[in-house]
């Protein structure tokens, strides 16, 4: 346990062993510069594991269990028109003033659907609402009038 007084800091002999040997193995900047570790294996961003149903890929397991119930809602009759993946162009290319060519901007709903009554429902499922997603969530709206579902996993 280190104490501070009068400015100096007091450690006990263990926990400046402990400092001591920490030091000793820590890699150096030029170490970590030459050799930086490698990872075994990239994750996901956010933590999620991808599913895979056959032919189709889902990015998390709460996307795969909510396609599992819609597909029941479909049989049951209650939605119809079932998509996944479905993309909608927020904003279209673009040319700049001084040359050059900007991307289109577009947002890709997990699941759309009809309801009986026939309402567009355009969902997503989420763990984590990121900045850029919520700017398009709005823009689907201003832009198409579709207000996205959001499903918390």
């Amino acid at each position: 346990m280190s104490k501070r007084s009068g400015g100096a800091v007091r450690m006990s002999e263990g926990d400046l062993l402990d400092l001591q040997r920490r030091i000793a193995t820590r890699r150096t900047g030029q170490e970590m510069r030459d050799s930086p570790i490698k990872r075994s294996k990239p994750g996901q961003k956010y933590g999620n594991s991808k599913v895979q149903e056959g032919e189709l890929t889902f990015d998390s397991k709460a996307e795969h269990r909510r396609w599992r119930e819609l597909l029941l809602l479909q049989r049951a009759g209650e939605i119809v028109e079932l998509q996944r993946q479905v993309s909608f162009e927020l904003i279209p290319a673009q040319v700049r003033p001084r040359g050059g060519k900007e991307q289109p901007t577009s947002y890709v709903a997990d699941f759309v659907y009809r309801t009986k009554a026939g309402t567009l429902v355009c969902e997503d499922v989420k763990g984590a609402a990121t900045p850029i997603y919520v700017l398009k969530r709005k823009l689907m709206l201003f832009r198409h009038g579709i207000e996205v579902l959001e499903v918390r996993a």
